[in-house]
């Protein structure tokens, strides 16, 4: 084997799954089973909250947890190839909101998009809802997460989101 190809650096040959949301709890109920099933397929995941008490949810199912200002205030050496975020953060964060909207436009990565009121201004950039049909292992990880998170009631086994261009988003379904 050539010398030069075992000093590739993993990180540089993985696609790379930012989410940023609200709190754990969040990221787990809206997308953890996606969240699991990437890390399963190699993905690099990393979960940026605004209010994090707990980061074991997360971590539970195979992502790092970062606090959401420190990365939306320090600059960032790695792009994700994929972005989620949590819609509550988009009508919070002007940052987040700005931010999003140039990506969209740019199509500079692609975004998926949760949560419970959806913003109008996004209605013509992003298609309509999809879902995500986890794998059995995905639906166990969520739940021992949804556990450790402090939820009340079972895990969902079916998350719904909305993205800009689907290509490394493909496994998200149209809903109907």
């Amino acid at each position: 084997m050539d010398a030069t190809i075992e000093h590739v650096e993993t990180r540089e040959l993985r696609y790379r799954l930012a989410i940023l949301g609200p709190n754990p709890l969040a990221v787990v109920q809206n997308a953890g089973g996606w969240l699991f099933d990437r890390v399963l397929a190699g993905w690099e995941v990393w979960v940026a909250v605004a209010e994090c008490d707990d980061p074991r949810p997360v971590r539970i199912l195979g992502a790092d947890v970062l606090d959401l200002e420190t990365c939306l205030t320090t600059s960032v050496k790695a792009r994700p190839d994929l972005l989620a975020v949590d819609t509550a953060l988009f009508g919070t964060d002007s940052r987040i909101r700005a931010g999003l909207l140039d990506s969209l436009d740019t199509a500079e990565f692609e975004v998926a998009l949760w949560g419970e009121t959806w913003p109008a201004e996004l209605d013509c950039r992003v298609g309509g809802p999809v879902q995500y049909r986890m794998s059995s292992a995905a639906k166990a990880f969520k739940e021992r997460a949804h556990v450790a998170a402090r939820a009340s009631g079972p895990a969902s086994a079916v998350e719904t989101f909305r993205v800009g261009t689907p290509a490394l988003a493909a496994d998200l379904l149209p809903m109907g």
